[in-house]
């Protein structure tokens, strides 16, 4: 059973190091659900980077369409799913894009053509013909070519600070374990919900 008593951080932390250790692919992929401006959801695959108890930071291109939604709208949802373990955990939260500095050394992380490909994709925007893609990529190749890849102005990172996670476990028959974390001025309050 879900420990009501746990901080839900802690909690986080020991299914994330469970699923690192069973799942054969990304145990840090998450659905990252927006909204358009009219209100229509949209879902994604993005990965978890890093996360503490300000929040959980995914990177990406500023004008890809996950942040056009965000900057409308920063109320966001994280789904973790984690097939092997029968588990899930939900956050719901609020993005705020992270400093330029925090930014700057993740990207500093990345594979060399990681980061010469953050120059060269207009990321979300229609492409005409895969060739230009890599047209584009071997002329930052050679462009950086003797000389580091600085981090592109358009590319960033986001943090959910999550207002409520909610972990999901499997039970025979479908009694799923549920468990609600929900953030308030004092803390975290718990409660166990139906399945």
């Amino acid at each position: 059973m879900i420990d009501l008593a746990a901080d839900p951080f802690d909690l986080f932390a020991i299914w994330m190091t469970q699923a690192e250790a069973s799942e054969l692919n990304d145990p840090n992929a998450m659905t990252l659900a927006t909204t358009t401006k009219d209100g229509r959801p949209s879902a994604r695959i993005v990965l978890l980077k890093s996360w503490d108890r300000l929040g959980f930071v995914f990177y990406t291109n500023l004008e890809s369409r996950k942040s056009d939604e965000i900057a409308v709208n920063p109320h966001v949802a994280l789904l973790f799913h984690w097939k092997s373990r029968k588990r899930q955990i939900r956050i719901e939260g609020i993005a705020a894009q992270v400093s330029d500095a925090e930014a700057d050394a993740y990207f500093e992380t990345r594979p060399r053509l990681s980061r010469i490909g953050a120059w060269a994709s207009d990321q979300s925007r229609p492409l005409p013909d895969r060739r230009l893609l890599e047209q584009r990529l071997e002329q930052e190749i050679a462009k950086y070519a003797d000389a580091p890849v600085p981090r592109p102005p358009h590319w960033s990172g986001w943090c959910v600070t999550p207002e409520a996670i909610e972990f999901w476990e499997d039970r025979d028959f479908r009694l799923h374990d549920r468990a609600v974390f929900i953030s308030t001025s004092t803390g975290w309050t718990a409660s166990r919900l139906y399945p």
